[in-house]
């Protein structure tokens, strides 16, 4: 009878701990409350984006209505969290506007004193903040009524949420580099020389992450595309300072009004400025036995020529 009862009490328990872990597990898996927006922040070391739930109080807010209340939020710091703003303390909010697709958003001069760490997660926070509202594709941010500028004074520009990858919210995920890269003159018969300061993931090779950068296209006034905009990188690989590139066929599609040997030695002229490639290898698909705009074959390993280079 005492063993009956002790298993009785036993299943008792139980039965409680499997009720209490179904509850936890509830609680885990809750959903997100229909109409909230993630608003981020700041840890207290200000080395990361964290996000939190927030629903506006309006039932039926107008779109001007919702930017002010979230805005307010990203101001100030939930009493409950141990966090700080994404803005800086001495950074004023000044005013916003909206045109079609584009918020504007407008600070004072302080803004542009942040750290660059800091001000590349608070573009961050602000970008994917309030494009979450339906109507709003882009921002566009503005310091002392000027839009801000990276470190070569080059306007950051419209910005999207698809411009931060996850990895940007922690600021030990991604490094700033500064890039030499090459791009054709008006005429598309010699090569120029353009500065640029690139934030990206620290999985990205230097070499990647420069050619990336030329299919991009340049940001400089008066310079051209050396390689069109739909050329895929299928694999980069560095072997004894030679840099091996396979692209696809969209690079010997280059109907770019330049000269035959300007793609070519825009990207190997931007590679060897980093002192650690000498030579290039370039193929297509895998094969290095093709020629490009049927003129220049690419079976051979190319060295820096500063013959196209634009003294």
């Amino acid at each position: 009878m005492y063993i009956l009862k002790r298993l009785w009490l036993l299943a008792l328990c139980l039965l409680f701990l499997m009720a209490a872990g179904g509850c936890k597990a509830q609680e885990e898996t809750e959903e997100v409350p229909e109409g909230a927006y993630e608003i981020y922040y700041l840890n207290s070391s200000g080395t990361r984006l964290i996000a939190r739930e927030y629903v506006p109080e309006g039932e039926s807010q107008d779109m001007g209505s919702l930017i002010e209340e979230l805005m307010i939020q990203f101001l100030q710091v939930p009493p409950d969290w141990d966090c700080q703003t994404a803005l800086g303390e001495k950074v004023g909010f000044q005013k916003y506007s909206l045109e079609n697709n584009v918020l504007y958003l407008y600070f004072d001069a302080n803004y542009m004193l942040m750290d660059s760490a800091r001000e590349i997660l608070c573009r961050a926070a602000l970008t994917k903040l309030f494009t979450q509202i339906e109507g709003i594709d882009y921002i566009n941010i503005y310091s002392g009524d000027q839009p801000i500028t990276d470190s070569s004074g080059t306007p950051v520009g419209m910005l999207t949420a698809g411009d931060f990858v996850e990895s940007i919210s922690n600021v030990n995920s991604f490094e700033k580099s500064d890039l030499v890269l090459y791009f054709s003159n008006e005429t598309g018969d010699k090569l120029v020389a353009e500065k640029r300061e690139v934030m990206h993931s620290i999985n990205t090779s230097t070499e990647r992450l420069i050619v990336e950068q030329l299919i991009e296209g340049p940001q400089t006034e008066g310079l051209k595309a050396t390689l069109p905009p739909d050329t895929k990188i299928l694999n980069i690989s560095v072997t004894e300072s030679v840099c091996y590139i396979n692209f696809d066929q969209a690079f010997l599609n280059n109907s770019l009004d330049v000269q035959e040997y300007i793609p070519i030695y825009s990207i190997v002229n931007s590679l060897t400025e980093t002192g650690s490639i000498s030579r290039v290898q370039l193929s297509v698909n895998g094969s290095q036995d093709v020629m490009l705009k049927n003129l220049v074959s690419l079976n051979t390993l190319f060295e820096q020529n500063l013959e196209y280079t634009e003294q």
